[in-house]
C-alpha cells in the first residue's frame, strides 16, 4: 500500500521563528515544469522552469506583516484529501505603482513562494516555500485602506488562496540567493 507511514516525529529543539521575510510571485501559465523531490527529497521542490524570457517577482515585507496557513480538508464518506493554502500580506502606503500591480496580481493565477524567517541550521538560508505549484494561487480578498487615525495603517491588505491536491513544498535549499538553486530556471527576479 503506498500511503503507509514511513517514519516518526520527536520533539525538536527551540530553534524556529515565525512569520515571512519575502514574497515572490510567477504566473502559473509561465510555469514550463516543476520537480518534487524522490525518495529522501520527498516533501522538497527541486527544479522549476519558467520559459527563457519569464520573471519572478519579489515583494520584501516589513517584520510581522505576512503569514502562510495550510488547511487539510478531510471527507471520509467521499475518502479525498486536499488542501488549502492561504497567504496573508500587508504593504504599508497607497501608490498608483501598486494600484496597477494589485490589478495584475488579481487577474493571474500565480505560483508563490515564500520566504520564512525560519533558518536552516546547517547553511544559515532562509527556509523557502513554493504554494499553488499544481493549480495555482488567486488574489481573492483584499482591503486598500487609508486608516482614519494619524497611527493607522495606510496601505494593502491582500489574500491569495488556492486548492491543491498535495501539500506545500520546501524548495530545496538555494547557493547564496533565494531561488539561485541550479534546478531552477528563469530570467531574472524583480524586486522594483
Amino acid at each position: 500500500m503506498s500511503c503507509n507511514l514511513t517514519k516518526g516525529r520527536n520533539i525538536t529543539c527551540r530553534d524556529t521563528v515565525g512569520g515571512v521575510k519575502a514574497i515572490y510571485f510567477a504566473q502559473y501559465d509561465e510555469v514550463v515544469t516543476y520537480t518534487e523531490g524522490t525518495t529522501t527529497e520527498v516533501g522538497s521542490l527541486v527544479t522549476f522552469t519558467l520559459g527563457a524570457s519569464d520573471d519572478i517577482y519579489k515583494y520584501t515585507l516589513k517584520r510581522g506583516t505576512a503569514s502562510c496557513t495550510e488547511t487539510l480538508t478531510g471527507n471520509s464518506e467521499a475518502g479525498t484529501v486536499f488542501y488549502t493554502p492561504s497567504v496573508n500580506i500587508k504593504l504599508h502606503k497607497l501608490t498608483k505603482e501598486d494600484q496597477n500591480q494589485i490589478k495584475l496580481l488579481a487577474s493571474n493565477r500565480l505560483v508563490i513562494f515564500l520566504e520564512l524567517n525560519e533558518i536552516i541550521t546547517a547553511t544559515g538560508h532562509n527556509v523557502l516555500l513554493a504554494l499553488g505549484l499544481e493549480n495555482g494561487m488567486e488574489l481573492n480578498a483584499g482591503t486598500n485602506a487609508t486608516g482614519t487615525a494619524f497611527g493607522d495603517m495606510n496601505g494593502y491588505d491582500w489574500t491569495f488562496d488556492g486548492m491543491e491536491r498535495d501539500p506545500m513544498l520546501t524548495v530545496e535549499d538555494y547557493s547564496s540567493t533565494p531561488l539561485d538553486n541550479s534546478g531552477f530556471t528563469y530570467q531574472s527576479i524583480v524586486t522594483s
